[in-house]
């Protein structure tokens, strides 16, 4: 089933197979779109997932897909990692939930520890969501204060407040006074909600820090990703978490790093990088191992607001699955293996594939380019330079070309999100890293012609 490389993602329709087709039939009956979750759709439906092995995915029509989207980076050893395998295993045979805490529970929070003196107390989840509305919870219950701030175009979970200005248009992304509006992302958001997020852009330090010097003593925090997938994967500037962190400790404010994602970086998470000392920090996705899981951590003077050992807590934190053993086991072993050498090269591996694909749409002439840090990547269609959120808005026509890319590059056996980002995982060599820089290259190149020839 696999297609030659020069076949148009016009006729991707046929390059996806009759048994993903009848799978989608069949699901659209009894779940609304037709599949679980928007970020994996694509049309005229999405391959279906059979298995995975290593850094490969293999659809239930057995079409073997190189997997950069990696369940959106979550999965930094890729699929079927044997440590894991064999660790939630052996975590199964004795039990999968307790109504009791277990020693692995420990465990995973003393490998936390032991990454960064920021993380010295965790509480566990089961989602990066959770983490977050957990964290924003501590940091009114630390403040007193309930208004929060957050950076523009930002995923942070599916939680009210943080989904403020998740996606504004250039139709509504500024307030009356030039400053970026507060703009609901579904319908049904109450007006009190918006009412109660600052926002704040993200490639304008000065402008961010008006917004925080107006602002500053009604927040209870900021909540920041320093190179936030969703605002283009670009690396936040330097001056702008200089802004950010003197408006903290000026303000009292409580400073959430969101390293749902970005903890792959370095092996102590990403807010050394950026020179962030936040007070509480959200991860999930890859200290999971594949499993569901979510974690609040920071000092202990700042995670004691969750404390229930005295009494009813400042804040309650808690739930029926969190900290169960199978995701405590599946996270340890994935950290375990995810040492400094690991994290080096994987950032190394990210390093030459963004080289190589900026290199190889210069000498094409190609208006793109690619952004990204560490193992993360992201194309962007047009000649301007990406910065933030804005610079990354795509215009009708590139937003349509980016769907186009994500489909052809899904015929060429390489699996992208939709808005045509990826990850690297452990288990990819030179091999496979340059085979997606060339492909996604000749693609992009292919695909412009294409439209082009299309328009005139």
């Amino acid at each position: 089933m696999t297609l030659g490389s020069g076949q148009s993602s016009d006729e991707a329709g046929s390059a996806i197979g009759k048994r993903s087709e009848a799978a989608y039939m069949r699901e659209r009956k009894v779940v609304p779109g037709g599949s679980m979750r928007a970020a994996s759709w694509l049309q005229p439906h999405p391959p279906y997932a059979a298995r995975g092995e290593g850094c490969w995915v293999i659809d239930i029509d057995e079409r073997r897909l190189l997997d950069c989207a990696n369940n959106f980076f979550s999965l930094i050893h890729g699929h079927a990692f044997r440590p894991v395998l064999d660790a939630v295993r052996d975590a199964m045979a004795t039990g999968t939930a307790f109504g009791m805490p277990t020693e692995s529970e420990i465990l995973l929070a003393e490998a936390l520890a032991a990454r960064s003196p920021r993380m010295e107390q965790t509480r566990f989840c089961n989602s990066g969501t959770e983490a977050v509305l957990a964290a924003i919870k501590g940091a009114r219950g630390l403040t007193g204060r309930h208004r929060i701030a957050k950076f523009e175009g930002c995923y942070h979970g599916a939680y009210d407040w943080v989904e403020v200005s998740l996606d504004p248009t250039p139709s509504n992304w500024d307030d009356e006074n030039g400053n970026p509006a507060s703009v609901r992302c579904n319908a049904g958001t109450p007006d009190s909600v918006l009412q109660e997020v600052v926002v704040l852009p993200y490639d304008d330090p000065q402008r961010c820090a008006d917004i925080l010097r107006r602002e500053g003593a009604t927040l209870a925090a900021v909540i920041v990703d320093p190179n936030a997938s969703r605002a283009g994967t670009v690396p936040m500037s330097k001056e702008t978490a200089v802004v950010v962190q003197d408006a903290c400790r000026r303000d009292g404010i409580i400073l959430i790093a969101d390293e749902v994602i970005s903890f792959r970086l370095s092996y102590e998470g990403a807010s050394p990088l950026f020179g962030l000392e936040p007070d509480l920090i959200t991860t999930a996705k890859i200290i999971g191992g594949g499993l569901p899981i979510g974690a609040v951590s920071g000092r202990a003077e700042y995670m004691a607001v969750f404390d229930h050992s005295a009494g009813k807590p400042k804040v309650s934190m808690g739930g029926t699955f969190s900290a169960n053993p199978l995701s405590m086991a599946a996270g340890l072993a994935s950290l375990d293996h995810y040492s400094r050498p690991v994290v080096e090269r994987l950032n190394k591996l990210g390093g030459a594939l963004r080289d190589r694909i900026s290199k190889g749409l210069a000498d094409a002439g190609v208006a793109a380019t690619v952004t990204g840090m560490g193992s993360l990547f992201r194309l962007h269609i047009g000649a301007g330079r990406v910065t933030g959120y804005r610079s990354a808005f795509p215009t009708a026509e590139a937003a349509k070309l980016i769907r186009r890319i994500q489909l052809a590059m899904l015929n060429e056996n390489v699996l992208l999100t939709p808005n045509c980002s990826g990850s690297l995982s452990s288990p990819m060599t030179e091999v496979e890293v340059f085979s997606i820089a060339d492909k996604l290259v000749h693609v992009v190149e292919r695909e412009l012609d294409a439209y082009k020839g299309t328009s005139n």
